[in-house]
């Protein structure tokens, strides 16, 4: 290639422009062309001579320097705010002065000297230079050139560049977004008017994003997606439940007038319906009846802003994922949109966004590119956005991600359209994320009974008298001749006055209505999880058959051989190998199972290996995916090193898949309360409030061996408070038998009575020959809620203290022969929660003798199950019996530090349990 040629006319532009993208990322370019552009390098001046008649090449460099820095920082200019807030000074990199450039020097050169990508025909690089000032600085801006991936990233300078997502609305669509954007006023102005102090959290100041979710589902149907699934904070919910998913403004009115709300049946999960309010609550639109094109969801939320993020993404995985065949599921991308809005002060603020926006490209968690839109109010409740972030926008974060970003200013709905539709079509050609910044304003307070002028009084000035998006727009149609002078102020009326009849209506059908409601009641179903002994003889076996050219680590051979022949030893079967058969049973019958956590694939302790790896060639063999019998699927995914995003992701997953058992494990248990909000405001109480059920699973590993304060407790007695209305299920079991039948109890509850299931997981007795169990007790009876002293069969009269026991303790307490063992008696309570009335009252009976009953865990006083369990063990014995307390003492800690000082305080505890201790008699005496 002669330098003359290359630098003759336009060519020079595009040549230059190649040699940047050379210097920025050269493993980007062929061999050929690293090789000329690692010598080459453009001459400094023009010389007519040695270039012919083309352009000044450091002009075009100049030029092509500028439209690069358009590029990358024309958004600090952009036209952002509705209400003018003033966009960042400038910088120096917008000023043509920096590259020696003038507008003359520009009109002089040719059009592709800057090489803009478009069709439009520009005379000369200045008229090419103002398009890209429109396209990156008007009322839409673009942040991509973060986005690591050079096909995706000049994809996005194609797209904005070329406009082809600002198509001209015909005059019908533009009538129809002005009669959509007067809906959303009117109803929101009817509340105001209406039910003036009450919350509502209204959108006013982002109404465009009614009509923005419109268009992001006719587009998802068009795209052949299945479902969109929505998830948002309360701020524009109401708009959003009633235009995007069709609940009737009848019930939306009726729960500001506090008429009685119907609901569901709680399918088995819970007698008691608590609501919530009417800004917290889901609906769902079926695709069937004509209003959508395809089923919507908007997913319920707390007040915990942001929280429902990685429950929509969980939700919208589960209907992607092809579980019906062996193996590993399958995954169709286009089962479900995910769609989150954001608030702008949330986005930064909340460290689930973080956790969530890393779940995308995860292969256990990816839902194929979620939609996001920041609804952005440009404050915080009364916090200004430089108090409330340490960015310059709120959309920062997702540059991390690698997220295409563009802001778009709410009040042009023309142009937030616009960048919906390439939202859209960038998700269906890359299959990641997208994010919209919606720069709006917030019209009222934070909810419509606060003051805003007393904290933002200038802010207020503005919005006061700022006229609505639906008002703009009805001028500009009035402007451009589409409708008349006054028709956007009629409609506004028209929709208002709708609404007082509707509600008139309601109030006058309402007069002699009440809420009477029969109170349910819960018995526990009881399931049959026997499995034949032949059955789990084929399944051990088929599971430790392996592939002829796959190798065996040579530290797991002895193990797994042991598990070959466990079934035909008696108690050989440990934790995980029960639960490894209980699973294939489970696969076996056609129940999918999904399991996740940190380290879930081998387990924290080493103790599970569902995933074996090839020392030799690094190859990964699931042992349950290449099961034979199987007849569903098995997923196994090692998590992101996060609690709250993964626990949300499989809650969202269960509720939506309630045929799967769902499982997540903890490392250790106490990690569990990294994920607090979850566990309070989803998984214990959704049912109540939301009618929301979830047959979610969560493995917690909980015991005292010694290692300190963090990794002893899984913090079971946060689990016990949070148990009523037969709403969870908590579990603190002895042996691998009882792990396995509550498995497969809990898989076949699913239809009929799902709850989750808290189970406190062993450590130390995952291979504890006490905890193991023979293929006699997987093959036959099934879990037991309680368990008798079986040692106390023949001495039952003899007994004159029952010691209550749940988990590890256990096995400490009958490690060894105590001293006057045989006045004692040990019982084990395996289901903590519902609280196992019938089955304690039926084994204490049979003590005659027994004086008194003692309560033994390890756990300090003020934590494990006493302050549960101590009431509810009273009124069961009426004052038959006194009920003291063994354990350690109340500690702000949960265990000690120290291995001697934890050696010591469990020894104490089981000598203290087979004494006849005088002291256990003066303190039941006092009681």
């Amino acid at each position: 290639m002669a330098e003359k040629t290359l630098f003759y006319g336009p060519n020079a532009g595009y040549i230059l422009e190649l040699f940047d993208a050379f210097q920025e990322d050269p493993d980007a370019f062929d061999d050929r062309t690293r090789e000329f552009f690692a010598t080459w390098r453009p001459p400094a001046t023009r010389s007519a001579e040695h270039y012919g008649e083309g352009p000044d090449p450091a002009l075009v460099v100049a030029a092509v320097n500028y439209a690069n820095a358009i590029r990358r920082h024309g958004h600090l200019v952009a036209n952002l705010s509705p209400i003018g807030t003033p966009p960042a000074e400038a910088p120096h990199e917008l000023d043509p002065r920096t590259y020696k450039i003038t507008d003359r020097d520009l009109a002089e050169l040719p059009p592709d000297a800057v090489a803009v990508w478009s069709d439009k025909h520009f005379s000369n690089a200045l008229e090419a230079i103002d398009h890209l000032r429109d396209v990156y600085s008007g009322s839409t801006a673009f942040e991509f050139l973060h986005i690591q991936d050079r096909t995706e990233r000049y994809w996005l300078r194609e797209a904005a560049e070329s406009v082809r997502y600002e198509r001209a609305l015909t005059s019908e669509e533009k009538q129809k977004l002005l009669k959509r954007l007067t809906e959303v006023e009117a109803f929101e102005a009817f509340l105001h008017q209406t039910y003036l102090g009450q919350k509502r959290f209204s959108v006013e100041g982002n109404d465009t994003v009614v009509p923005m979710l419109d268009e992001a589902i006719r587009l998802a149907a068009e795209h052949g997606i299945g479902y969109a699934v929505i998830g948002m904070a309360h701020r524009g919910r109401l708009n959003v439940l009633t235009h995007v998913l069709g609940k009737p403004y009848e019930l939306i009115l009726s729960e500001f007038e506090h008429l009685p709300q119907q609901h569901g049946g709680a399918n088995g999960a819970s007698t008691h319906y608590s609501g919530d309010v009417k800004y917290h609550m889901g609906w769902e639109l079926p695709g069937a009846d004509g209003r959508s094109p395809i089923p919507v969801i908007l997913a319920p939320n707390p007040s915990h802003l942001e929280w429902v993020n990685p429950v929509v993404e969980g939700m919208a995985r589960a209907f992607q994922d092809e579980r019906d065949h062996p193996g590993a599921p399958g995954q169709n991308l286009d089962g479900a949109l995910p769609i989150l809005l954001h608030g702008d002060a949330a986005f930064p603020g909340q460290g689930v966004v973080a956790e969530t926006l890393n779940l995308a490209r995860l292969g256990g968690y990816t839902t194929g590119g979620t939609i996001h839109i920041i609804t952005n109010n440009q404050i915080g409740y009364t916090t200004d956005p430089d108090d409330s972030r340490s960015t310059l926008y709120a959309s920062d974060l997702a540059k991390g991600f690698e997220v295409p970003i563009v802001h778009v200013n709410a009040d042009d709905p023309a142009a937030c359209m616009a960048v919906m539709r390439m939202a859209m079509d960038y998700r269906a050609r890359f299959h990641s994320d997208f994010l919209i910044d919606l720069v709006g304003y917030r019209r009222w307070g934070h909810n419509e009974g606060d003051d805003p002028t007393l904290t933002q009084p200038q802010m207020y000035d503005k919005v006061s008298a700022h006229p609505t998006a639906r008002a703009l727009w009805s001028e500009k149609l009035s402007a451009e001749g589409i409708v008349d002078n006054g028709e956007g102020e009629r409609l506004l009326t028209e929709s208002i006055d709708a609404l007082q009849v509707l509600r008139d209506d309601l109030r006058a059908s309402a007069n002699g209505q009440h809420d009477e409601e029969a109170a349910a009641s819960y018995s526990q179903p009881t399931v049959d999880t026997e499995v034949s002994a032949e059955l789990l003889s084929e399944l051990n076996d088929a599971l430790h058959s392996f592939p002829e050219d796959f190798s065996i680590h040579r530290r797991l051979q002895r193990q797994l051989e042991r598990r070959r022949s466990a079934l035909e030893n008696d108690g050989a079967i440990d934790w995980a190998h029960a639960e490894m058969l209980a699973f294939a049973t489970l696969l076996a019958e056609g129940t999918p199972i999904r399991l996740s956590g940190q380290d879930s694939q081998r387990g924290t302790f080493g103790q599970r290996h569902l995933v074996l790896h090839d020392p030799d060639t690094g190859a990964a063999l699931s042992l349950l995916q290449q099961l034979p019998q199987a007849k569903a699927s098995m997923g196994v995914y090692n998590s992101p090193l996060s609690e709250a995003g993964v626990l949300g992701f499989e809650y969202g997953y269960s509720i939506t898949a309630p045929e799967t058992m769902v499982l997540w494990e903890a490392q250790f248990g106490d990690f569990a309360n990294g994920a607090q909000v979850i566990i309070d405001q989803f998984l214990s109480s959704g049912n109540s409030k939301w009618e929301q059920t979830a047959a979610l699973t969560l493995l917690l590993p909980h015991g005292y061996e010694g290692q300190g304060p963090e990794h002893s407790s899984a913090r079971l007695e946060r689990f016990l408070q949070l148990a009523a209305n037969n709403n969870i299920r908590v579990l603190n079991m002895t042996t691998s038998a009882q792990y396995f039948h509550a498995l497969r109890r809990q898989a076949k509850l699913a239809g009929s009575a799902p709850r989750p299931m808290i189970v406190m997981t062993p450590k130390s007795l995952l291979r504890h020959p006490r905890a193991g169990s023979s293929l006699v007790d997987l093959a036959s009876g099934g879990f037991l809620p309680v368990i008798d002293d079986a040692n106390a069969a023949n001495r039952r009269g003899e007994v004159r203290r029952l010691a209550l026991c749940s988990g590890k303790v256990y096995v400490d307490l009958t490690a060894e022969e105590q001293e006057n063992g045989a006045e004692v008696a040990i019982i084990r309570v395996e289901e903590l929660y519902p609280f196992p009335a019938n089955e304690l009252r039926e084994i204490i009976t049979q003590y005659p003798n027994a004086t008194e009953l003692v309560w033994v865990q390890e756990e300090p006083q003020n934590m494990g199950a006493w302050s549960y369990i101590e009431p509810r063990l009273r009124e069961l014995l009426d004052g038959r019996l006194p009920v003291a307390y063994n354990g350690r003492a109340a500690e702000a800690s949960p265990a000690e530090g120290s291995v001697d000082d934890h050696s010591e305080e469990q020894a104490r505890i089981v000598t203290q349990t087979f004494a006849v201790a005088r002291q256990l008699e003066e303190a039941a005496a006092d009681d």
